[in-house]
This record gives C-alpha cells, structure tokens and sequence, in this order.
C-alpha cells in the first residue's frame, strides 16, 4: 500500500514539479526523499531553508508550474519564513513540505510543538495537514491552490495512506464581457498620450502581444523590476523601469492614459498614488481594494475600468476595435525621454563604477543569457542596464525586498536552463547572507558566473571607542576574504578593481567548466546620487 510520501511526491509529479529542494531532517522528510527518489523526481540538498524556498519559488517563475521545497519542522518551518515571504510577495507558485510530530498542532505541551499553520498564515495562500485517507486530495489542492491567481506559496504538513482520485488543474480565467471590451477600447480611442504599464502578471505567453500592442498604439512601456524583458529592452518603444519614483516622471506625468497590464499592487511602492490620468487595467486578478486601503487613503491606483481575464486573449479581442486609432507618441521623442534617463543614471566615479560593471557583463555575454539580481544599491544599475529581450532574463525579487536572493535564483535558474549561461549580480551583503549555498553550487558544478559588487562596506567598518577611554582611537575590523572564501569551496575566483581587468575575468570565466566568483572592488562614491535621482520628488511640471 503507498504511504503518504509515496501519494505527495506522486501529486507533485502530476502538478509537473521539476525537483525539490530543501533541508531535510529525520522523520517523514526521510521518507519523501525516498519516494523522490523512486519516482525520479530529483532533490537539492541545499543550507539555508529560505535560500531553498526561493530557489523552488524562482524555479516555479520560470516553469510556470509549482516549484517545491523540504524543510523540517519547527525551526526549520521558521528559517524558512524569509523565502516563503519572497514567493508570497512575488506571486511564484511553490508548494511547500513541512514536518510534523503526530499531534503537534494541538499538543502544545510537546517537545517542540509548533503551530505551522499560524506562523506561515501572513506568507501563504493556505496551509493543509494530510491524513492517511486524504493525501492525494490535499496534494492537489495545493498545486491549484499555488497556480490559483495570484499565485504564491501553499503549505502541505504531513503520515500509510490510501489512493484518493484528484485532478490537478488549474482554474480558467474568467472572460471579459464585450461591454467591458467595447468600453476599453473606447478609453484608449480617446487617449492622445497612453502609457503603458507592464507588471508581472504579463507572463511569456503574453509578450508577443504586449509587443503588436504597444506598436499599433503606438505608446511607451515601462516594465516593474518583475517584468522585465516583457517588451524587449531594446525595442524603440520601451522606457525602462517602472521604479514608484521620479525617474519616469517625464513620461507617466503627461499620460492622459495609463494601461495596467498585469499589474499587480504587490509590486508598487505603498504610497499615493501621484498620476491623475485615469488607469484601465488589465489583470488575471482583480485589483485588491482591502490592499489599498491598509496602505492608506488614495495609496496605489483605483481603476476606471478593469478588465479581469488572460492578458493576450483581452488584447487579441480589443486589437480589431482600434484598427483606426493612432496616439501622439513620436518615437523619437520616446527615444529622446530613453537617453535623457539613461544618461541621468551613468553616474561617474573615480573608481570601477556600478553601471559600467552590467553594461560590459551584456555586452560580453551571449544572446539568452540570464542575470539575477540582488536587492541593495546596484539593483537599479542592473535593472537599468541589462538588456533582456524576453521574460525572465532578468530574475530580481520584488521591489527593494528579498536580500540574498540573487544566489540561490541563479542555481534555480541554471538548473531550469543549464543550457543557457546565468550571472548572479550581489553586493557583499547579500552575497555573505547565503555565502554556504556556494558549497551547492561546487557540488552541482553548475557554470554560474557570481559577480560581487564589493563596495568595502564590510571590511571599513570603524568603531569609536571614545567612551571607553580609549579617546581618538578607532579599529578597523577586516572583512571576509572573497577570494579566499570561494576557492574554499573550489570556486574559481579573480579579483576586478578596474574596466580593463572586469572585462578579462568576465571572458575568463565563461571559460570555466564550473563556477567562478568576481570580486568586483566597485567604487560607491556614486550611490548616494543614484537613490536621489531614482526617489526624489518628481521635476515641478508648471
């Protein structure tokens, strides 16, 4: 007879999970990791709990079908809290295992006793305990309930089981109804100035007609970090992103109509809403009003018309009904508004600066590869300057949130695609945050390039200790040896101080047949400017 391992490795299966990954312990994780094992489904031992929930949620970004991750109960469900956060708030479909004793959700008396379900509650969808007689019900449940819109992360806790008949599926998209077409097009039709704004429910199915869209209006595209490369970068058409800030002020500010395609509030920066053209949205969900008003009155965007359902079918069917129409927009003036952005960004410093490290890492790497990105001060030099000409050639964790996520996305990634190369773009901080996951990049011998964007943060630390007695005096705390620390592992690794150098061990290292590390010695003089010029107050239009 199967036991319960046996039916959720075989639903998650069916669900088309690739691999799992995780932290496994002893108890029932044992005992899925057979059954994995068994079925053919691989695992990824992996170090920390979070650095595998992003690696599953990254893994089910690219798929389109549920990642998974493993972890062991009680401090191991609470390590993984962090990764769990980031699949929630970037909307990836991932199906998480949690251990559990026999009774400990209701015998809090016992040795280690953790009420899963009311810690994850804020970071997941929903949370299910299978039982003998309902494993493959619950299984299922859950992959429909992770790939249900918007997607995110559901928790399945888990003990011989019978065989329950369950379908895994899911659900289809409502379709708009032709008075809500009729009355999109109508908003468009009078719009002299559309901008579009393209968010991460604007998926790879939907890009070639986000592309014929945006051309026949023709309008300007600005994509959220998510969404990058949904309209090729380097199309005439595309902006760049669409930070919340000032940066697009000169575009978005005279829109006398915003498109929200695939937009979802999670991805806006929780503040008022600063446009008054009225916004048509597109989007698989509804808008979440409850959403806007914790975040305050007038916060993100009410929209005039929303139009609920899948993105290319809804563009497909409003595509006849504005045939005849044709905006204000001249591509040379969007070209215009481009380089003036662009240039406002290329910060120069004495040193190896920022931009400079994304540009030379484009140009000198092949068509397809793939960068991810760590949240930190480089995210908008690398969000800016990585050309990404289709979804998900730039992976980044959403908004200014998840640090250390840019490494484990890079092993998810080039396990989806180890036919592709993938650079990982971290500062020290969020490199030395999940640092252990280099041992499962050796041990995979996955052919990552690690580009750490070392601004010496952590090796200048100076401390006055004035109070002390110890007046005037100061000490200088040495930081971690990178060079060192990745050869550790038997990670490749070169030191970059200058354009020249960067450029060699770039090349360098796609040399390898395994990972390589760059210590990129940046010079940060330019920060400071670069967070003035992406959230100061936008330019006095009167």
């Amino acid at each position: 007879m199967p036991t319960v391992a046996d039916i959720l490795i075989d639903g998650l299966v069916r669900a088309g999970v690739q691999r799992i990954f995780g932290v496994p312990g002893g108890g029932s994780n044992l005992e899925l990791l057979e059954a994995a094992r068994v079925a053919g489904l691989p695992f990824v031992l992996c170090h920390q709990e979070s650095a595998a929930c992003i690696m599953a949620a990254v893994t089910g970004e690219l798929t389109g079908t549920p990642g998974a991750a493993l972890s062991t109960l009680g401090p191991g469900v609470s390590a993984s809290a962090t990764g769990l956060a980031h699949a929630f708030l970037d909307r990836s479909p991932l199906i998480y295992l949690s251990d559990r004793h026999p009774g400990a959700a209701l015998d809090f008396a016992t040795h280690q006793a953790f009420d899963h379900a009311a810690f994850l509650a804020p970071v997941v969808k929903g949370s299910v305990v299978v039982t003998a007689d309902s494993a493959s019900h619950w299984i299922a449940h859950a992959a429909q309930l992770a790939l249900k819109e918007p997607r995110g992360p559901a928790d399945v806790a888990g003990r011989p089981a019978v065989p329950f008949a369950a379908s895994i599926t899911s659900a289809p998209l409502p379709q708009p109804s032709q008075a809500d077409l009729d009355g999109a097009a109508a908003m468009i039709r009078r719009a002299r100035r559309p901008v579009v704004l393209v968010g991460l429910q604007c998926r790879g199915g939907d890009a070639k007609w986000l592309r014929a869209f945006a051309e026949a209006l023709p309008a300007p595209v600005l994509a959220t970090y998510k969404a990058k490369g949904a309209l090729p970068d380097p199309h005439p058409l595309a902006l760049g992103i669409f930070t919340g800030g000032a940066l697009e002020e000169p575009a978005v500010g005279r829109a006398d109509l915003i498109i929200a395609l695939g937009l979802d509030t999670v991805e806006l920066i929780p503040r008022r809403w600063s446009y008054s053209a009225p916004v048509l949205s597109f989007a698989r969900s509804p808008s979440d009003a409850s959403e806007r008003r914790a975040a305050g009155s007038g916060a993100y965007f009410a929209p005039a018309l929303e139009l609920v359902g899948d993105l290319g079918l809804i563009l497909e069917e409003l595509a006849p009904r504005l045939r005849e129409h044709h905006a204000d927009w001249d591509v040379a003036e969007v070209d215009r508004l481009r380089r003036e952005r662009q240039r406002a960004l290329e910060i120069q410093v004495p040193g190896l600066a920022p931009h400079r490290i994304v540009q030379i890492a484009r140009e000198y790497t092949p068509t397809g590869t793939i960068a991810t990105a760590d949240a930190g001060a480089h995210m908008f030099q690398a969000a800016e300057y990585w050309h990404a000409v289709a979804p998900g050639e730039f992976l980044i964790s959403n908004g200014l949130a998840t640090m250390g996520f840019a490494l484990p996305a890079a092993i998810a990634a080039q396990l989806v695609h180890p036919e592709r190369r993938v650079l990982c773009l971290t500062g020290d901080g969020g490199f030395m945050m999940v640092a252990s996951e280099l041992e499962t990049v050796a041990r995979l011998r996955l052919p990552i390039t690690l580009i750490v964007f070392n601004d010496a943060a952590l090796s200048l630390i100076e401390v006055k200790q004035e109070q002390k007695g110890y007046a005037g005096a100061s000490m200088r705390y040495g930081g971690p040896d990178l060079v060192t620390l990745a050869r550790s592992f038997g990670v490749a690794a070169r030191v970059a101080t200058d354009e020249t150098g960067f450029t060699g061990d770039l090349i360098a290292a796609q040399r390898e047949p395994g990972p390589t590390l760059i210590d990129a010695r940046i010079d940060p003089s330019g920060y400071r400017a670069m967070l003035e010029i992406v959230r100061g107050k936008p330019p006095d239009r009167r």
